[in-house]
C-alpha cells in the first residue's frame, strides 16, 4: 500500500466520537469545581485536565506519521469548545498537504452543534479526495505541484459570541484562497446570519455605500492599495450578497470579508472591511451583537 493509499484509508475512517462532548464536559466541570473550591489553579492541575482530553481525543484512528492531534485547554467558566479534532498533513515532494478540522463542543442546541461538525468534516474530506484526484492527474501527466492549506481559527470567543473562521489555500503555480465563516450565539444557541442582523434589506445599501467609499478613501491615500471599482476596471464590487462572508468582532463590531481576487487584485489577499456601528445602527433589529 503507497503513502498516499493509507493517508487516504485513514482519513476516510476518521469519525468524531460520540463521547468527545461528554469528556470534555467533564473537564470543564471539574476545573468549576476546584474554582468552587478557592483553591488556586495551578498549572499542573489544568495540564492534567488537558491531557485527560488529549489522550482520549488521540485515540482516533490516525496514522501518526500523517497526522496530530490536538485539543484546547478549557477555559474556566467556558462551556462551548473549539477543538481541533484531526490534523492530517501529507509531504511527498511536490505534493503538499494540511488540513485540520474543528468540532464544537457544548452547545446547548445538539441539532446545531452536530450540523455545524458534519459540515466541517464534510468539507475537508472532500477537498482531501478533491486533492487526492488531482495528484492522480498530474501523476498521470508527468507529475507537477500541487498543495493545499485548509484549517481554522477563532476569531471571537467571548460570553455570548462565537466567530469560526474556516481557510483553504490551494496552491496550483499561484494561489487561491477561500474563507467561510460561522458566527454563533452561545448564550441562544443560534447561528447569525447577516440578515438576521437588521429589521429589513436595506441594511445591504447602506454598508455598499460605506464599502465603495472606503475603497476610494484607502485608494487616494496609498497607491498599493487597489480595488475593482467601477471607474478602474468596468463593472467592480457593486453589492454585497445576503450569504456574505462576515463575522462579529470581540468589541461587537460587524465584519465584512471577500475572498482573495473577489474584489481585489492577488496581491491585496483577502480583504476585510469594518463596518462602522452607526452606519448601520438604526437598521439593526436590536444591540445585542452589535453596538
Amino acid at each position: 500500500m503507497s503513502k498516499m493509499d493509507k493517508v487516504k484509508k485513514d482519513y476516510e475512517n476518521i469519525e468524531i466520537p460520540k463521547e468527545l462532548d461528554g469528556v470534555v464536559r467533564a473537564s470543564i466541570n471539574e476545573a468549576k469545581r476546584e474554582r468552587r473550591k478557592k483553591r488556586p489553579v495551578f498549572r499542573n492541575s489544568m495540564l492534567g485536565v488537558a491531557a485527560a482530553a488529549a489522550i482520549f481525543v488521540g485515540s482516533i484512528n490516525v496514522s501518526p506519521a500523517f497526522a496530530k492531534t490536538m485539543v484546547n485547554v478549557p477555559v474556566l467558566g467556558s462551556i462551548v469548545e473549539v477543538l481541533t479534532v484531526q490534523q492530517l498533513v501529507v509531504d511527498e515532494g511536490t505534493y503538499q498537504a494540511d488540513v485540520s478540522t474543528p468540532v464544537i463542543s457544548g452547545l446547548e442546541n445538539e441539532e446545531l452543534q452536530a450540523a455545524l461538525n458534519e459540515k466541517y468534516m464534510k468539507e475537508n474530506k472532500e477537498l482531501f479526495e478533491q486533492f487526492e484526484s488531482e495528484i492522480a492527474e498530474l501523476k498521470e501527466a508527468g507529475g507537477g505541484h500541487l498543495g493545499v492549506d485548509a484549517g481554522y481559527e477563532v476569531l471571537t470567543d467571548n460570553e455570548r459570541i462565537l466567530s469560526i473562521m474556516r481557510y483553504q489555500v490551494n496552491i496550483v503555480g499561484s494561489s487561491s484562497t477561500t474563507m467561510r465563516y460561522d458566527t454563533i450565539d452561545k448564550v441562544d444557541s443560534v447561528l447569525i446570519t447577516l440578515p438576521s442582523l437588521f429589521k429589513d434589506d436595506s441594511y445591504i445599501d447602506a454598508i455598499n455605500t460605506y464599502i465603495e467609499s472606503e475603497m476610494e478613501r484607502q485608494m487616494a491615500a496609498d497607491e498599493m492599495i487597489s480595488y475593482f471599482t467601477e471607474n478602474e476596471y468596468g463593472e467592480g464590487f457593486t453589492t454585497i450578497r445576503p450569504d456574505q462572508n462576515f463575522y462579529i468582532t470581540d468589541d461587537q463590531k460587524l465584519v465584512i470579508s471577500f475572498d482573495k481576487y473577489e474584489v481585489a487584485p492577488g496581491y491585496m489577499g483577502v480583504v476585510t472591511f469594518e463596518i462602522p456601528t452607526e452606519v448601520v445602527k438604526d437598521l439593526l433589529v436590536s444591540d445585542v451583537y452589535i453596538r
